[in-house]
C-alpha cells in the first residue's frame, strides 16, 4: 500500500511541476527564443570587426541558400586572411562591388543572359595586372581584391580573365536583394570602408557547405562575429546606422 502512495504522490508531485511549469510560461511576457536566431552576434559587431579588418560571418535565410560566408572588407586583404579564408572556405574569392565601380573597371557581366538561379551577377574574372605571379596564390589574390577596393585605381591595373571573380550588387542593397554580395557591400559602407568586400562561402572538411549549427562552432572557435541578412536588413530598416552611404551603385 505504502508503495502505491509514494507512486501516487509522485505523479501527483510531476502534475502539480506541470501546471506550476505551464502557469510561468503564460505568465512569462518575454517572446519564445527563435532558434534561427541563437547565436548571432549584434550587426554592430560584426561592423566593428569589419572596420578594423577582420572578417565577420553572415548566414542567409534558410529557405534561400542557408550558407555562411566569410567577408571581409577587400581593402583590408592580406595574404594571411586571404589564405586563411582560402583554408576554410570552398575556395572560390568572389569581390563585390557596385556596379558603377565595376563599370569604371571595364569589368563586364559574365554572361549576356544571367541564369542563376539566385541572379548572382559574376563579371568577367580578373588578376592585378602587375605585382602577381601566377595570379592564384593568397599574395595573389589579395592584391587583386585590394586593386579592385582602390578608388585610383584604372581598367588597365587589371587582367582578364583571372582568378577573382567580383560580383556586382544591386541598387539598394540587401533590402532589394538579400544576398552575401549585397550584405558585403553594405557592411563595408556602415564600417566606412570603400563599398568593396570579399567573400568566400565556408565548407566543412569533407567539402560540404557548412551550416547554421557549424557555423556557430566556427564563429566561437575563430573569434568572428556571426549575424544573419535578416538581421542586417531589420537593422537597415529600422535606421539603426549613424551614417549609411548611398546605394551601392
Amino acid at each position: 500500500m505504502s508503495r502505491v502512495k509514494d507512486q501516487a504522490g509522485h505523479v501527483l508531485a510531476e502534475e502539480l511541476r506541470a501546471v506550476a511549469e505551464g502557469a510561468a510560461a503564460d505568465s512569462d511576457p518575454r517572446p519564445a527564443a527563435d532558434p534561427a536566431r541563437t547565436g548571432l552576434d549584434l550587426i554592430e559587431d560584426a561592423i566593428a570587426a569589419m572596420a578594423a579588418g577582420r572578417p565577420v560571418l553572415v548566414v542567409d535565410n534558410e529557405d534561400r541558400e542557408n550558407e555562411g560566408d566569410i567577408i571581409f572588407a577587400a581593402q583590408h586583404a592580406t595574404p594571411a586572411l586571404m589564405g586563411w579564408t582560402v583554408r576554410y572556405s570552398s575556395g572560390v574569392i568572389c569581390v563585390p562591388l557596385a556596379a558603377d565601380r565595376a563599370d569604371a573597371l571595364a569589368l563586364p557581366p559574365m554572361v549576356a543572359i544571367n541564369e542563376d538561379a539566385k541572379g548572382t551577377a559574376y563579371t568577367v574574372s580578373c588578376d592585378a595586372a602587375v605585382g602577381v605571379s601566377t595570379g592564384i596564390s593568397a599574395t595573389d589574390r589579395a592584391l587583386t581584391a585590394r586593386i579592385l577596393a582602390d578608388p585610383q585605381s584604372q581598367p588597365k591595373s587589371l587582367t582578364r580573365p583571372g582568378h577573382v571573380f567580383p560580383l556586382r550588387a544591386v541598387k539598394g542593397g540587401v533590402r532589394e536583394r538579400p544576398g552575401h554580395t549585397e550584405a558585403a557591400v553594405d557592411l563595408c559602407r556602415l564600417a566606412g570602408m570603400e563599398p568593396v568586400g570579399v567573400i568566400a562561402e565556408l565548407v566543412y572538411d569533407n567539402g560540404e557547405m557548412m551550416r547554421l549549427d557549424g557555423l556557430r562552432g566556427f564563429a566561437i572557435e575563430h573569434g568572428c562575429p556571426l549575424i544573419s541578412i535578416a538581421d542586417l536588413v531589420a537593422y537597415l530598416e529600422a535606421g539603426q546606422h549613424d551614417s549609411y552611404a548611398a546605394d551601392p551603385v
